[in-house]
């Protein structure tokens, strides 16, 4: 589970025990309080995204963090929660879960402490498709894989992902593979040839 190219989704899904090593709280803005474990990222990725953070500074883009690493436990809790909201169960058609913008435990790639997602003040930090409209949105799109990352859940990939369109959601892969798969238009479902 330590290349930062491990493929997590609906189908592979990361076990409940498994914790990622490394786990450090990047320098970045967040919408969350300290101490919050959803301020970590693994190391690599949060220099990177430090880095990433930095740049947009400099280009004066204002971007937040909003929610890094989640336990299983947690993702069970809100995969169940929006069961809930949705009068859905785990045992509903595949198409109705994967119109559920909450991942089942395991599925998450909050897990991996690889994800993040970003927001910024023009959304009020909601995490919502709008976002991909904004100056911030826009930014993140073109520079992130610069820095390592992929807008993981891209608009028109959804029957390939399982998720629906989440502009907000960048995932750390390394910078020659975010290159990679931003030239190519590829997800890492197709990366991986699944």
């Amino acid at each position: 589970m330590s290349s930062c190219s491990v493929l997590v989704n609906r189908e592979y899904r990361l076990p409940a025990s498994y914790i990622p090593k490394n786990l450090v709280e990047p320098s970045i803005p967040f919408d969350a309080p300290a101490g919050d474990p959803k301020r970590l990222l693994r190391k690599d990725a949060a220099k990177a995204v430090h880095a990433l953070f930095q740049r947009a500074k400099s280009c004066q883009i204002t971007l937040w963090g909003v929610s890094g690493y989640r336990p299983y436990s947690r993702q069970e809790e809100l995969y169940k929660a929006a069961l809930k909201k949705e009068n859905l169960t785990a045992d509903s058609p595949p198409e109705e879960l994967c119109k559920l913008l909450v991942a089942p435990p395991g599925a998450s790639e909050h897990q991996t402490g690889l994800a993040l997602d970003v927001s910024c003040p023009d959304v009020a930090f909601d995490l919502v498709e709008e976002f991909a409209e904004t100056q911030a949105g826009k930014w993140l799109k073109a520079y992130a894989p610069l820095y390592g990352f992929v807008i993981r859940y891209p608009k028109g990939k959804e029957a390939v992902t399982g998720y629906a369109y989440e502009p907000w959601h960048i995932r750390y892969v390394s910078k020659s593979l975010a290159l990679y798969l931003s030239l190519t238009g590829l997800t890492l479902e197709e990366y991986h040839r699944i």
